[in-house]
């Protein structure tokens, strides 16, 4: 697992929805050090994202899902790769599986930093009125994932609409 910070071509970026209910951008901000664990993902292809993929130093948008504005709340990095979730050998947790081992871990996390709130969400309605932004993941029917790659003209987009506010 790489701790160094990617150059800005090696840079990635990506979404991550978490419903605010449960988690919200708000909470991340006032977390220790504006930091904290993203555990309890239970999908093959969003713990690949993590595994494969994010970087310490990679871009976050934080997206509120299942909301009253569903939508990005604001601008977070990866402030650590992939490690193992303990949460699955937990068998008081909501999110454990009996079937992943510490000695072989099924489920992974990484952990994500706050780094700039925006002043209103950036709503979906405003995403999918946005040039640019039609292909983005989160915009297709029935994509369900809570982690999703975005492209760097995506991010661009999407952080100037939150500065925006």
């Amino acid at each position: 697992m790489s701790t160094r910070e990617p150059a800005a071509s090696d840079r990635r970026y990506w979404l991550m929805k978490s419903e605010p209910s449960v988690f919200s951008f708000d909470d991340l901000w006032n977390a220790p050090g504006r930091t904290t664990s993203w555990e309890g993902v239970r999908n093959f292809q969003a713990r690949n994202f993590m595994r494969d993929g994010m970087q310490v130093g990679d871009g976050v948008l934080f997206y509120h899902s299942s909301a009253d504005v569903v939508g990005v709340a604001g601008l977070a990095e990866v402030a650590r790769a992939a490690y193992p979730d303990p949460s699955a050998f937990d068998v008081d947790d909501p999110h454990h599986d009996p079937k992943s081992r510490p000695d072989a871990p099924t489920w992974l996390m990484v952990d994500v930093r706050a780094v700039e709130p925006f002043s209103r969400v950036v709503s979906l309605d405003t995403l999918r009125a946005t040039p640019g932004l039609a292909d983005m993941q989160v915009l297709r029917r029935g994509n369900r994932l809570s982690i999703t790659p975005v492209t760097p003209e995506e991010w661009a987009l999407v952080a100037a609409l939150g500065r925006a506010g």
